[in-house]
């Protein structure tokens, strides 16, 4: 990426890959050397909006989130097991010293962010049992078991304590859902003449006929899927209006009417033209809803060994929850030699503690629209809407056109949408962060952030305060609520910072 090479330059890295480990004298110079890797490897691991929101100090990302310093040491950790596999003998003590330096700061890095596995007991995990013994006579490998984790649902535990690189889960191509199956069955010669219907579409039609397929290879994965799934996709009318003021509100109501678009767009043609293959009374809304939710929220992208990218569902790996640090970084690539996918480890998971793994960048939003929950501490990835009050881009834009070489700065032409989001609209940001790059200008670094303060003050108004009544509150309202608090805490927190920011230019300007 372009970003990267030029921040790796501006740092004084060479971009030709090597790593020069210099003598430093003391007892300290394995840490001075795993600095100078640990500050490129974390330039390398982020992306342009990353990069992006880490500000001036680029190298210091895994300071607000932890998934960047996992990535950024794992890197490493690669990088010198492949040093000591290419027999560079005369510098093997340094390479050792830095592999067991880099497994420590994981291991580390794991013990700050771990979370408690409490395991309820009196939930019966018999169906899931039965899978897991599916997928071993099918030839799954798993260090996982299945149990019920208070606050979480259905959760893999580590059977044994795993190390990185430890191989906790893997599953043969034979035992994943895949786009074959749909090639295979006697619907595919009528949906393949419909114009823009895609795989995925097509995948899901074919998975609502099979889970009441009594002789479906994948019956046991069917039968241990949840009945409903509490994804924000059936959120209620009282947990939609529960959400008034927040970005969930837009997505999850614009998600709603894309599927129910989609769904009119099929049935009941379908059903009328196909009786036979498309029974009408499998093919209901609330059934096409719930396969919908089964593959936003289990489905996985595999790149199988021709090359070939599909989004699949992969039994077993689907217990596997979500955590903004995982241990299992790194999956979703099926391995040539085994013809299986692979789930290595990238921190240690000790016995009875719940493995996790990365479902993606995504905000707390999306997680609760498609996978129903929100992620356990500070989420690097959510967004904020800007709301209705763009006044502050007209005042930004008078004051960086006349700051030196802002001259042709056309801020006005581009296009900014009422309700995007902060991440979304790096333009906006982007001007704000020039505008509090003028340091020796402290009235108008003053006059932005006080705009910024009544922008979010706005936002905290809006937001409103939460009445809520747990003991008669559904699943749904309860999660909602939940957000908006979060959002609401994330409002306040910015409101606070600019309230102290304008107290020490204030002061600044007295001295003056």
């Amino acid at each position: 990426m372009e970003d990267d090479k030029k921040i790796l330059e501006d740092k004084g890295f060479n971009l030709q890959g090597q790593v020069v480990f210099e003598n430093y004298s003391g007892p300290d110079w394995t840490n001075k050397t795993m600095d100078i890797l640990l500050q490129r490897a974390r330039i390398m691991c982020s992306d342009e909006v990353e990069l992006y929101f880490a500000g001036v100090d680029v190298t210091s990302v895994h300071l607000y989130n932890p998934r960047i310093e996992l990535e950024a040491l794992h890197t490493i950790l690669s990088f010198l097991d492949k040093a000591l596999c290419s027999g560079y003998h005369t510098i093997n003590g340094i390479l050792h010293a830095l592999r067991e330096l880099s497994i420590k700061m994981i291991q580390e890095l794991g013990d700050k962010i771990r979370l408690e596995t409490i395991i309820v007991t009196n939930y019966s995990c018999d169906k899931e049992r039965h899978l897991l013994q599916w997928g071993k006579s099918k030839g799954v490998r798993s260090k996982l078991e299945v149990a019920y984790v208070e606050g979480a649902g259905r959760g893999a535990i580590a059977t044994e304590d795993l190390k990185v690189g430890d191989i906790a889960l893997e599953i043969p191509v034979s035992a994943i859902i895949s786009e074959e199956l749909v090639h295979e069955s006697d619907m595919f010669p009528i949906l393949e003449k419909i114009d823009g219907i895609s795989l995925e579409t097509m995948m899901l039609l074919w998975s609502m006929k099979e889970k009441h397929n009594p002789d479906s290879k994948f019956k046991l994965y069917f039968d241990a899927l949840p009945e409903v799934f509490n994804t924000g996709l059936s959120f209620g009318v009282n947990a939609i209006m529960a959400l008034d003021g927040t970005l969930l509100l837009e997505e999850t109501v614009q998600a709603k009417e894309h599927l129910r678009t989609q769904y009119d767009e099929l049935f009941p043609a379908l059903c009328n033209d196909h009786p036979g293959i498309f029974p009408t009374e499998l093919y209901t809304w609330d059934q096409f809803l719930w396969a919908c939710e089964l593959w936003y929220s289990n489905g996985m992208k595999v790149m199988f060994t021709n090359g070939k990218l599909q989004t699949c569902l992969v039994p077993i790996a689907g217990f596997l929850n979500h955590s903004l640090c995982p241990h299992i970084l790194h999956y979703g690539k099926v391995d040539s030699a085994t013809n299986s996918l692979r789930f290595p480890l990238s921190r240690p998971c000790n016995a009875g503690e719940q493995c996790y793994l990365s479902y993606g960048k995504f905000s707390s939003s999306h997680l609760v629209t498609f996978y129903g929950f929100l992620p356990q501490g500070e989420n690097p990835y959510d967004v904020m809407p800007l709301g209705n009050s763009l006044a502050l881009l007209p005042f930004l834009h008078m004051h960086l056109c006349k700051s030196e070489g802002l001259d042709n700065l056309d801020f006005c032409s581009r296009h900014v949408e009422v309700g995007d989001s902060l991440q979304n609209t790096p333009n906006i940001m982007a001007c704000v962060q020039l505008g509090l790059a003028f340091r020796e200008n402290f009235e108008t670094e003053l006059e932005i952030l006080e705009a910024l303060r009544s922008t979010f003050e706005d936002m905290l108004e809006t937001l409103g305060e939460t009445d809520l009544d747990d003991r008669s509150t559904s699943w749904d309202v309860k999660l909602a609520v939940k957000f908006k608090d979060q959002q609401r805490r994330i409002v306040s927190s910015i409101v606070t910072s600019c309230y102290y920011g304008c107290k020490l230019l204030e002061d600044e300007l007295l001295k003056k």
